[in-house]
């Protein structure tokens, strides 16, 4: 693995330039790759579809669920047992499903509001932007000259990265990940 700068552009003719550039500043072209990142949920790398089975936002979701219902259950399964008298054997039935369906209500206090931090801190950098991206694997000590050329040429976004580069492929590129960006 070596260390890898990327970039965002807009343009198609942006990416042809700074390819164009990367070449011209000595970087070997099956060391420099470009290619379109999709939009994040875009990515198909779930079966269902998706990107993840859980959302981040919602990951603590079921742990709330399965406390709300389990709490809300006993407690509804109490009061219908109370009411047995009036309402018969169907009571604690009724009141624990009742109160099972009240209790797991209580997940959606385990759910973040939009930008709100996470427990796991998944959610400390933005995940990566859409668009179109040229990457080149370094060579040991280049780091500066690469950014500082993206830099010129208009680079947004530009952020570092481990993987390998061959052939122009980013074999081992994960849209997933989360983005080390260069100030």
């Amino acid at each position: 693995m070596t260390t890898i700068i990327a970039g965002h552009f807009q343009l198609q003719e942006q990416i042809d330039g700074a390819r164009q550039a990367l070449l011209e500043a000595g970087y070997p072209e099956d060391r420099i790759s470009s290619f379109y990142v999709n939009q994040p949920g875009q990515h198909d790398m779930h079966a269902l579809g998706g990107d993840r089975t859980l959302s981040p936002g919602a990951k603590d979701s079921p742990e709330g669920l399965a406390k709300g219902a389990a709490t809300g259950g006993a407690i509804g399964a109490a009061i219908g047992a109370a009411t047995v008298p009036l309402t018969g054997p169907v009571g604690p039935v009724v009141g624990g499903l009742v109160g099972a369906h009240v209790g797991s209500l209580y997940s959606f206090s385990h759910m973040k509001d939009k930008g709100e931090a996470e427990q796991g801190g998944e959610n400390t950098v933005s995940p990566r932007k859409s668009g179109m991206l040229v990457a080149v694997a370094l060579p040991d000590g280049d780091e500066d000259r690469a950014v500082q050329l993206l830099r010129r040429l208009g680079a947004n976004d530009i952020e570092r990265a481990d993987g390998t580069i061959a052939g122009g492929d980013w074999k081992d590129f994960d849209p997933l990940s989360l983005p080390r960006r260069i100030a």
